[in-house]
């Protein structure tokens, strides 16, 4: 069964910058799945969960939201089972919760998300 693991958040000022990890278990070392796409989820207080990016293991084809797009890259290293986000211009509606799960799922019916790590920006 296909684990993530998120590390990485923190407490930042606006317009800062936060670089969180996602480890993939469950696949063998250095062969995450062919054509496994790993998305980054968020979700700030009061709100719905909802994906902000998405890679492609195969080819590194991307997805971003209008919400992060310009503002945050997403990345991976297929030989680490890792996933990355890069934030930058990190703005207080960012603060939220974020989780790596696959890309497009059913943010209400998926169960296997992982705790997730904590991302706040704030002066």
């Amino acid at each position: 069964q296909v684990q993530h693991v998120e590390s990485g958040g923190g407490l930042v000022q606006p317009g800062g910058s936060l670089r969180l990890s996602c480890a993939v278990s469950g696949f063998a070392p250095g062969a995450m799945l062919d054509g496994y796409q790993t998305g980054w989820y968020r979700q700030a207080p009061g709100k719905a969960r909802e994906q902000i990016s998405c890679i492609s293991s195969k080819d590194g084809s991307t997805y971003y939201s209008e919400s992060v797009k310009g503002r945050f890259t997403i990345s991976r290293d297929n030989a680490k089972n890792t996933v990355y986000l890069q934030m930058d211009e990190l703005k207080p509606d960012d603060t939220a919760v974020y989780y790596c799960a696959p890309c497009g799922v059913n943010v209400d019916a998926y169960h296997s998300w992982g705790q997730g790590t904590q991302v706040s920006v704030s002066s």
